[in-house]
């Protein structure tokens, strides 16, 4: 079974020779300067422009994201959690900056469509969700507040959203199919949601209901991406047709047991709590027992529940993976 037809085997519940052994995520920067002195070649590349080389060099099975932007390359820089839209007028003079034309011959490189149809790479692409979007735009306490003091603001940007991630949809689906797709949202922290499912009815409901049945009808199977604690809303992305989730952060108390005891269809990635990397193989090999029965029910691609920190060394992660690849092939459904 190649690594393409694996991943979607997986996410289909369906039976594998062994289940996925990937990271969604990128290691951080600071682990890859780490990793750098400890045996990595320096000239792979940080962030996700390397992770199918890096991947490739430790051994894992290489999978590419397709990062596609809402923001021209024109947008103007902001520092994190600041926007530049506070009402209509400021969001009609940035529009021009906004839901670009997408240059898919550097998005999907040639290779990456060769490797993808070779069985070799598995894709998957990331678009800006309902939640995530406007608060970019409008920085993090002004899109708070925005729920209540300009709605009609909020519903137009998630109307050209919508539109935007449709035609990215029908794009992308041109080129390949990705094996999934996610929406980033990270709209939990560790207690839970930061806005209720009234005002997640109102604002985000109307526009996953738009996208997702188009996302279904290309063959990708589409998940949310929220760090923190999202179990308790989860069933509000089920309503509206989504079917997976990551990372699944264990320090935010997010159980993969409990999720799929709640939600027997739910396609799980990630869940691996990242704060046993560096305690030894012992430690690792308790968490991975913690996730084995999950595992054997299909529908789950274990791995890292968010970046590989800086205090893991090179080595650990080498007993990482071979834990890794242990457990693939003692979790893989049947």
């Amino acid at each position: 079974m190649n690594n393409r037809d694996r991943v979607r085997a997986t996410l289909a519940f369906e039976p594998v020779d062994r289940l996925p052994c990937t990271e969604w995520a990128p290691w951080w920067d600071q682990t890859i300067y780490r990793w750098r002195n400890e045996g990595l070649p320096a000239d792979l590349p940080v962030g996700r422009e390397g992770m199918v080389a890096i991947q490739d060099w430790l051994g894992l099975d290489p999978m590419y994201q397709i990062n596609v932007p809402s923001t021209a390359a024109s947008y103007p820089t902001t520092p994190h959690g600041h926007g530049l839209v506070s009402d209509m007028a400021s969001y009609e003079a940035l529009r021009e900056h906004l839901y670009p034309e997408i240059d898919w011959e550097t998005m999907v490189p040639q290779w990456v469509r060769e490797r993808h149809a070779s069985g070799d790479l598995a894709v998957w692409f990331t678009v800006e969700g309902f939640f995530w979007w406007p608060r970019r735009l409008f920085g993090i306490e002004r899109h708070l507040y925005a729920f209540y003091d300009q709605p009609e603001l909020m519903t137009r940007i998630n109307i050209d959203q919508s539109a935007f991630i449709q035609r990215v949809v029908r794009e992308v689906t041109e080129i390949l199919t990705p094996e999934f797709m996610t929406f980033a949202e990270d709209m939990s922290y560790n207690h839970g949601p930061m806005l209720s499912r009234d005002l997640f009815d109102e604002f985000e409901a109307p526009y996953f209901r738009e996208v997702v049945p188009l996302i279904l009808s290309r063959g990708m199977i589409p998940i949310i991406d929220s760090d923190g604690n999202i179990e308790s809303c989860m069933p509000w992305f089920l309503d509206c047709g989504l079917e997976g989730i990551l990372p699944l952060e264990r320090q935010s108390g997010v159980d993969v047991s409990r999720l799929r005891r709640n939600h027997p269809d739910l396609r799980l990635v990630g869940g691996f709590d990242k704060m046993t990397m560096n305690r030894g193989v012992e430690a690792m090999r308790d968490e991975f027992e913690r996730l084995l029965p999950v595992m054997r029910q299909g529908g789950f691609m274990p791995g890292c529940d968010h970046q590989t920190p800086p205090g893991v060394s090179l080595a650990q992660y080498r007993d990482y993976m071979a834990l890794m690849f242990e457990y693939a092939e003692r979790g893989r459904p049947v």
